[in-house]
């Protein structure tokens, strides 16, 4: 008797478990190539402070410097305004001159989108006078939830992502070609 109840109570926690893991990691990947030199392509793209001279959705960013909650180093963190009027705040984790790689990560935002964190890499492109642009994100939806509501769920978040990135594509164009 004694095995039948926990075997019972065993059954009936295996669907819970099944339940337990978290919410799917999402990635946007965007590669794209410019007719541009990659040096050129990428003194605009590592200007952390610079986002609003090319991205069409942004209209304002301010660099400030802040106490990082993860690490507790002081780290750039820029500030951008939407033209929507959302807000991004961003810190800057890493800039790598020699592989031309700026990492990211976003710590507020009114996007669809929780846990941002984006790597962008410059790279010589496939023919002379050309560079390619890797834009990689990985994020959670909104609500960081398996269960979130319409706005704040996968689909929403992966929209928010890639229309954030194919704005971006367009405006880069046009700053470097």
């Amino acid at each position: 008797m004694k095995n039948k109840i926990i075997a019972l109570g065993f059954a009936l926690c295996v669907p819970l478990l099944a339940n337990a893991h978290g919410p799917s990691p999402q990635k946007v990947v965007k590669e794209v190539t410019f007719k541009a030199d990659a040096s050129k392509v990428w003194a605009v793209v590592k200007d952390f402070g610079g986002l609003n001279k090319w991205h069409p959705s942004v209209a304002s960013t301010k660099l400030e410097n802040r106490k990082d909650t993860e690490s507790d180093a002081t780290l750039a963190h820029r500030i951008v305004g939407l033209k929507d009027g959302g807000i991004i705040v961003e810190k800057l984790r890493e800039i790598n001159e020699e592989e031309m790689k700026l990492d990211f990560k976003m710590v507020e935002t009114s996007l669809a989108v929780s846990n941002y964190r984006a790597l962008m890499q410059v790279k010589k492109g496939p023919n002379a006078g050309e560079s390619t642009l890797v834009w990689t994100a990985r994020f959670y939806n909104k609500a960081n939830s398996m269960e979130a509501a319409p706005g704040e769920d996968n689909p929403a978040a992966n929209a928010a992502i890639n229309q954030y990135y194919d704005a971006a594509i367009v405006g880069l164009k046009k700053a470097v070609e």
